[in-house]
């Protein structure tokens, strides 16, 4: 299957979606970033310095999937009708899995915008936290389900 963001002569370009219908279309990712058992304690316990850790990594996950249009050069940009972003402690990691759920009506689907709220959610509590553990990681960054339009469903295994 030839790769749709490049043309003929093997440019780059934005992919026409004017002749697709308007579908609803929905999309979930996931990941999740591990740290040090003491930089868990600190967030589950509420003592970070910069504040309510989950709380503005949940709001920053929303903020980035309105905003993926302007990180990711050849995104439409779409009319989200939701985003919804789901920060759940994990003490066996330890650390914290994110989950991300986007929605629209439109052309195209919503997969860069869950990726891109999971990726800086978790880009957020590294930041809020970093000043007690540097060597934090982020991973597992996934698409889990994709629904709506001309490919129809995808759900990972």
């Amino acid at each position: 299957m030839p790769l749709t963001h490049f043309d003929a002569q093997g440019q780059a370009h934005m992919v026409d979606v004017s002749d697709k219908d308007v579908t609803d279309r929905v999309a979930v990712a996931a990941g999740h970033i591990k740290m040090a058992s003491e930089t868990f304690e600190i967030i589950s316990e509420g003592r970070a310095k910069k504040g309510d850790v989950l709380g503005i990594a949940r709001l920053a996950g929303i903020m980035g999937a309105k905003k993926t249009p302007d990180l990711i050069p050849l995104c439409h940009p779409l009319p989200v009708t939701k985003v919804a972003v789901e920060l759940t402690l994990d003490p066996d990691l330890p650390g914290v899995l994110i989950e991300a759920t986007v929605k629209t009506s439109g052309q195209t689907g919503v997969e860069m915008e869950a990726l891109t709220a999971v990726s800086t959610a978790a880009l957020t509590v590294y930041d809020m936290t970093k000043a007690v553990d540097k060597a934090m990681e982020i991973g597992g960054i996934r698409v889990l389900l994709k629904d709506g339009g001309k490919s129809g469903r995808y759900e990972a295994k």
